[in-house]
């Protein structure tokens, strides 16, 4: 560890401290220094400690620190002991808005919440995964033409897990899961139904996806109105960039 990086360790144990002003002086010193290495480790002391005063700090960020976050939010997403406290760091971040949301469309965090959401069995994490992807849906719309079957395979796969439990979840992480899936429904009917529609007449058409669409999507559908884009709209003008 550098010289620096200790330092920084040092400040970042009295970020929490009981005086308001001792915890007012050591932010304002962290946020001067807040770039690159300094940047990565109030990541780390977030995942360690769920700090208040660090997801203050972190929100404050302006581009073009924006990366190193990226960064670091993705390499915490790509490991399994810190993946969950990063989804939460990031749905924490984007419900603020940053100027710099739009960035994660062409980042490899995107991906690397789309590969959780596809691939991980630990429900908490599907939940808190799917809530920030609903969250950030309508922050980038443009990722829509490139990743669009992902997100709807995101759609089958949650909505499959919610309906098997093949591992045996308590009740209420499976009603948390399947209010996040219901959410991702209307998220996705509302911004490409016209795409949407057809994964879904495709894939539930399929004989073994016919349970979960009784039991689940079934629900769903009967519980929305006929989207007007239906009628007047087409599946390349709701890809369309300029639209």
């Amino acid at each position: 560890m550098s010289r620096e990086q200790a330092s920084i360790s040092e400040l970042l144990l009295s970020l929490d401290s009981s005086e308001l002003q001792e915890a007012e002086r050591v932010r304002a010193a962290v946020n001067q220094q807040l770039r690159g290495a300094v940047l990565s480790s109030v990541v780390e002391y977030y995942l360690d400690s769920s700090s208040s005063q660090a997801l203050l700090l972190l929100s404050s960020i302006r581009e073009p620190h924006h990366k190193v976050l990226l960064e670091k939010l993705n390499e915490s997403v790509s490991r399994s002991g810190t993946r969950l406290g990063a989804l939460t760091l990031l749905g924490h971040l984007i419900r603020k808005q940053p100027p710099w949301v739009h960035h994660i469309s062409r980042s490899p965090l995107l991906l690397s919440l789309l590969r959780c959401l596809k691939t991980d069995s630990d429900v908490v994490v599907l939940i808190t995964g799917v809530l920030v992807l609903v969250t950030l849906l309508p922050m980038i719309p443009q990722a829509g033409k490139q990743h669009i079957n992902d997100f709807f395979d995101v759609f089958g796969r949650l909505a499959s897990r919610s309906c098997k439990n093949p591992g045996h979840e308590p009740v209420a992480h499976l009603v948390h899961l399947h209010a996040g899936t219901y959410s991702l429904f209307h998220r996705l009917y509302g911004m490409f139904p016209c795409s949407f529609i057809s994964y879904l007449r495709l894939h539930y058409s399929m004989k073994e996806n016919l349970d979960t669409f009784q039991e689940v999507v079934k629900p769903m559908l009967e519980h929305v109105r006929v989207h007007p884009e239906l009628v007047t709209g087409t599946q390349d003008y709701e890809l369309d960039p300029s639209r």
